[in-house]
């Protein structure tokens, strides 16, 4: 029987750099899961999460092939909290169900589970060990936006202001990474948080 992993649960708010610091972790031997890709599989065509998306926004939410037209989607949820809320009814359920079989499965000592959606949708309350939380300053926030996403200032703005304030979530936080300087910087912290791990058997959240 394969020990349980200890499960890292890494989230920021966008563009703070979620996901260099994952890569960083896979890199000295955790498992990534990035719920983000699992949001895609769950929504995948056949899936339940699919024909209930469908059911709820409409044919016009879906692309010529029948998959989710996700830009399209999100023009519909975006600035509507209500259809927000029942877009994450629909889809988180089935993407911790998704990430629980991955842990389970994982022969690695480390997963971490990247999501910007990780306390919110109530996955590091039933899946992980430690909350880790990635910050950046505003400014910086915005630069990266523009400079790597091609959104205009005032698309990147929209965009920061449509989340939480980061302070929420580093109140909550076990280990908070300060983003805002060198990746050399940023690696270092990461190196110190890790070497802080208790890696070995723990009983699953559920069971404490």
């Amino acid at each position: 029987m394969n020990k349980r992993p200890f499960v890292i649960g890494l989230t920021g708010n966008i563009a703070t750099g979620k996901s260099l610091v994952a890569k960083m972790l896979s890199n000295l031997g955790a498992e990534h899961i990035d719920a983000d890709r699992l949001a895609h599989q769950v929504m995948a065509p056949g899936t339940p999460a699919h024909h209930q998306i469908a059911a709820t926004f409409g044919p016009e939410v879906l692309a010529a092939d029948g998959t989710i037209d996700r830009p399209k989607l999100g023009r519909v949820v975006f600035g509507d909290s209500h259809a927000l809320a029942r877009l994450e009814e629909i889809v988180h359920p089935a993407v911790i169900q998704l990430t629980r079989d991955r842990i389970a499965g994982s022969a690695a000592p480390v997963v971490v589970v990247e999501a910007i959606k990780l306390i919110e949708s109530g996955m590091v309350r039933q899946l992980c060990d430690t909350l880790w939380v990635v910050s950046a300053p505003r400014a910086l926030q915005i630069q990266r936006l523009t400079e790597t996403r091609g959104l205009s200032h005032d698309q990147a703005v929209l965009r920061i202001d449509a989340q939480p304030p980061q302070q929420i979530k580093i109140a909550q936080a076990d280990v908070v990474i300060d983003n805002s300087s060198t990746p050399a910087a940023s690696r270092a912290q990461v190196m110190r948080a890790w070497q802080k791990l208790p890696i070995h058997t723990r009983p699953s959240p559920a069971d404490r």
